[in-house]
């Protein structure tokens, strides 16, 4: 039974993965208009991969929460590392987890959020979420380790040269506010 707990959670997790790095991008792009036709793709998908996302997500968390449990009560002991640092890395993931709530509800209830934590704020903690969830992956994801320098690395480098063209973009499109009276 643990064997296959273990296989289903990180099927799932291999799953979620891609599905957020895609919703991250997609909602970098969501309403950045001189992105041209990667905007309009980004309003067509983003909502749809994310809540994919987030459904495989919790899934991923909830069958690891399973082979956390299998893991500490000795029914698998398939660990190729300590039990600290699998602990630390699943602590990391609950942390991503939280802060991808948080920017759901950022968005499905925005009422809830007030300034100076509205909820564009709130719903830019997906960005977080993500960061921590590439550290869960990276620490404890048996089945990412040969793909970390290869694809994981610049693939995420690849969203930071994205994320930099939009805010240099919001930069061109917003003027500064003079200080000059």
């Amino acid at each position: 039974m643990s064997e296959l707990v273990w296989l289903l959670d990180r099927g799932a997790a291999l799953v979620a993965y891609p599905a957020l790095y895609l919703a991250v991008l997609t909602g970098i792009l969501y309403n950045a208009e001189s992105f041209g036709v990667l905007h309009d793709a980004a309003r067509r998908v983003h909502i749809e991969l994310s809540v994919f996302g987030m459904l495989v997500t919790l899934l991923h968390a909830t069958l690891g929460v399973l082979d956390t449990w299998f893991v500490l009560t000795g029914s698998n002991s398939a660990l190729t590392y300590s039990r600290p640092y699998f602990l630390g890395g699943v602590a990391v993931g609950v942390g991503a987890l939280i802060l991808l709530v948080v920017a759901v509800l950022g968005f499905v209830d925005a009422r809830r959020f007030s300034r100076p934590w509205g909820p564009r704020v709130v719903h830019s903690f997906a960005y977080g979420g993500f960061a921590f969830g590439t550290l869960h992956a990276a620490a404890i994801g048996t089945d990412v380790m040969g793909l970390i320098r290869p694809v994981l690395i610049p693939s995420l480098m690849f969203l930071v040269y994205v994320l930099l063209l939009r805010v240099v973009d919001l930069r061109r499109i917003v003027p500064a506010t003079s200080t000059d009276q």
